[in-house]
This record gives structure tokens, C-alpha cells and sequence, in this order.
């Protein structure tokens, strides 16, 4: 679910760092009832862009199939992905 608050909330900032560990997702903040920031634990950044890279590669593949060229061997492709993110 998504958590929304206000920009004022930040002076605490104990209690929104506990909250984004806490819902380990992006934590929305607004400033005058607008959105303005996004704050979120290092490690839900991190999942993040490893998703991104993930989505990234995913695309280059299809182009590669698409185009019959330059085809990448899949073991090999997840164990490099494996050994980045193992261990975060």
C-alpha cells in the first residue's frame, strides 16, 4: 500500500527511516498537498535497480531475437546477474 506524508514529517527523521524499512517501498512525501519527494531504504533502492537492469537486459535480449544477432547464452547472462546481487 502506498504510504503518502507530509514534508514537515521529515524533521523526525528516526521515524521515517524505521517507516521505509518498514514497508520496504518507496515512501511518497508532499509539500503544500503536491507531490515533491520520494525517499526509500538502501535496500529497497538497491532491489530497484537491480530490477531496472533486469528489465534493461530483458529488452536487449528481445532485440537480439528479434534480430537474430549477436544472441547472449542465458546461463551465463543470470549467473553474472547472480553473482552482482548475491548477498544484498
Amino acid at each position: 500500500m502506498t504510504k503518502i506524508r507530509p514534508i514537515k514529517d521529515l524533521r523526525n527523521t528516526t521515524e521515517i527511516a524505521e517507516l521505509c524499512h518498514q514497508i520496504k517501498e518507496p515512501l511518497f512525501i508532499t509539500k503544500d498537498g503536491c507531490r515533491d519527494l520520494v525517499v526509500m531504504s538502501m535496500d529497497t533502492y538497491e532491489k530497484s535497480l537491480g530490477k531496472l537492469e533486469l528489465y534493461q537486459k530483458l529488452e536487449e535480449v528481445e532485440i537480439q531475437i528479434k534480430d537474430r544477432e549477436n544472441l547472449l547464452d542465458g546461463e551465463a547472462v543470470f549467473k553474472d546477474i547472480r553473482k552482482k546481487y548475491e548477498g544484498k
